[in-house]
């Protein structure tokens, strides 16, 4: 048993899903989360750039004494996931259990694959759902401006600003037939309810911050490294940049106050 915290990073707030998986399927464990909004979004920058990122991101967390770190960023699990395995404690990334679960959930093997350029012209989600089945069909799309949307609050599917951005980037996907599509950023399930609109429901959306949370909550257990049912769970929420509208977006999406364990810091 171990009572110390859950690291987890994003450029901003879509790392927001996956501690909203963990407060479900670990609800005793206490978090660490830290969310660069200053220098988001990731996923328009170069390779070294968001590597240098990364690894600066992962020595914040080490610094708070977490037992594990979650890069709840589909961009750096797909340009820096090495760097991830030469820390001291377990590491996980959203790319491989995202992939076996798409793969687990296509009944016509056509699978969508959305997610920041980075992430899309790495390949990462490809290579890994080619492992999982080599007779899949996939269609990768860019949408470039989905974290902007978020990190700005435009999460509606009524507003209007969303609903023509999710259909213009959605709509060849849409008509490539695909049944099961990938939510390739942690941005991306905050927009859910826009893109299901799109897509139909008769398309399967995978979340990866919920497959990341399912496999770091299934590892933990094997190490025996889950906290103690007397664990007192806590939060702290660390952002680089403008903690009030991180604030007002989180709680939002998070449904509960943060308030008392929201700091900004600098990391550079």
């Amino acid at each position: 048993m171990d009572r110390r915290p859950i690291g987890v990073f994003d450029s901003g707030l879509g790392g927001l899903t996956a501690v909203k998986e963990l407060e479900q399927v670990l609800p005793r464990e206490s978090v660490v989360y830290f969310g660069d909004n200053g220098r988001v979004p990731y996923g328009s920058r170069s390779r070294e750039i968001i590597r240098g990122y990364a690894r600066q991101d992962m020595d914040f967390l080490m610094k708070k004494g977490v037992k594990a770190v979650l890069a709840a960023c589909g961009t750096v699990s797909s340009v820096a996931a090495d760097i991830g395995g030469t820390l001291p404690v377990p590491y996980f990334d959203v790319v491989s259990p995202t992939a076996r679960a798409a793969a687990a959930a296509t009944r016509t093997g056509r699978i969508g694959v959305i997610g920041t350029s980075v992430t899309v012209a790495s390949g990462s989600y490809e290579k890994a759902l080619r492992a999982a089945d080599p007779s899949l069909a996939i269609f990768p799309r860019a949408c470039p401006l989905f974290v902007p949307l978020v990190e700005s609050g435009f999460i509606s599917p009524e507003d209007p600003v969303v609903s023509l951005t999710v259909e213009r980037y959605l709509a060849p996907l849409r008509e490539q037939g695909v049944d099961t599509l990938i939510l390739g950023c942690t941005h991306y399930p905050i927009l859910r309810a826009a893109i299901g609109a799109v897509m139909g429901p008769g398309v399967v959306l995978i979340d990866s911050g919920r497959e990341a949370a399912l496999a770091l909550a299934g590892r933990l257990a094997e190490l025996d490294l889950l906290a103690p049912e007397d664990n007192p769970r806590q939060a702290d929420y660390f952002v680089t940049d403008n903690p009030e509208g991180f604030r007002e977006v989180a709680e939002l999406f998070l449904g509960h106050s943060i308030e008392s364990g929201l700091r900004r810091v600098t990391v550079e």
